[in-house]
């Protein structure tokens, strides 16, 4: 589970309540697993615990990304799509360093 989320936070900020939730349900339901929001803010949780990923809001204007101390509460769906979630260099290290794991075809 923290594989594919780290997997789809690697290349951009993502948000749980726009993409990584419902792209990561959609991978887990091909292996037969689903995968709920509490699931992906669970995995979010543990990555930034381990150094894997980082939480941030972004904004339009200057400062256009910050940085959040830990992992912020998600209870509830973001309608404003504010907190982001993105791979550090260490958490994108392990993405690539073994696609052993990777359940999927190659596209």
């Amino acid at each position: 589970m923290q594989r594919l989320v780290l997997d789809k936070i690697c290349d951009d900020y993502e948000n749980v309540d726009q993409t990584i939730l419902q792209d990561v349900a959609r991978g887990a339901a091909e292996c037969g697993l689903t995968i709920g929001r509490s699931d992906v803010v669970k995995a979010l949780e543990e990555l930034i615990a381990l150094g894997f990923a980082k939480a941030y809001t972004l904004s339009r204007r200057e400062p256009f990304s910050t940085e959040l101390d830990g992992m912020p509460p998600l209870d509830v769906v973001e309608e404003n799509f504010r907190t982001y979630f993105y791979a550090t260099k260490k958490g994108i290290d392990l993405q690539v360093s073994d696609d052993t794991w990777w359940p999927f075809e190659a596209t």
